[in-house]
């Protein structure tokens, strides 16, 4: 008997009873029409690439296959880490050790030739300052030579200028004393005391 509705076309199948009621446990089971559960059985069995005449197999040695090949894949891992991720590991602990220790040989010899030239700095800046305080030594030595040498002059220059104006006064004096008359003896006398008076200072 075949229906037509939507453009869909139903079939039907004759089933013995017994797989009828296995058909209606399974759709209570998982809430299921009958004929969605058919269609899912036979998608199933398809794309699985199931033969539904074949007898199923025990758990068991369902089981045992998957434990088989659980074996197999630790095996293969095991020998996988023996033969290439071993070696690996040892070359690459065998190198880090080399750069760790390279690292170390760089860095010593890295801080010794930092403390040399800091050494050789230290040593040249301590003659450069021995040199500069010498330097200055001389330096103030000699501007305090020029200082009083300046001194002396300026002091020499001003007793100069004082016997400069004596000889001056003299002279001035020594001429009105000889320009003088006869008559001007008081006067003679106040300027003979006066140059006396300056010739003593």
């Amino acid at each position: 008997m075949a229906k037509q509705n939507r453009n869909i076309i139903f079939t039907t199948i004759a089933i013995e009873a017994e797989t009828d009621k296995l058909i209606e446990k399974l759709c209570k089971r998982y809430s299921l029409k009958k004929g969605e559960i058919v269609k899912l059985a036979f998608l199933y069995l398809d794309k699985a690439h199931l033969n539904p005449a074949d007898a199923p197999e025990s758990v068991k040695s369902e089981l045992a296959k998957i434990n088989r090949r659980q074996d197999d894949i630790i095996r293969f891992i095991r020998k996988y880490e023996e033969d290439q991720l071993n070696p690996m590991i040892r070359t690459s602990h065998s190198i880090a050790v080399k750069f760790d220790a390279s690292v170390k040989e760089q860095k010593e010899l890295i801080i010794s030739e930092i403390n040399i030239s800091r050494e050789l700095q230290d040593n040249v800046l301590k003659k450069i300052s021995e040199t500069f305080n010498q330097h200055a030594g001389v330096i103030n030595n000699q501007a305090k030579q020029i200082n009083d040498l300046s001194k002396t002059i300026k002091s020499s220059l001003q007793k100069q200028e004082q016997n400069n104006s004596k000889l001056l006064k003299l002279i001035s004096l020594y001429s009105d004393l000889a320009t003088c008359g006869v008559m001007d003896g008081k006067r003679k006398e106040n300027l003979k005391a006066e140059i006396n008076d300056l010739i003593s200072e």
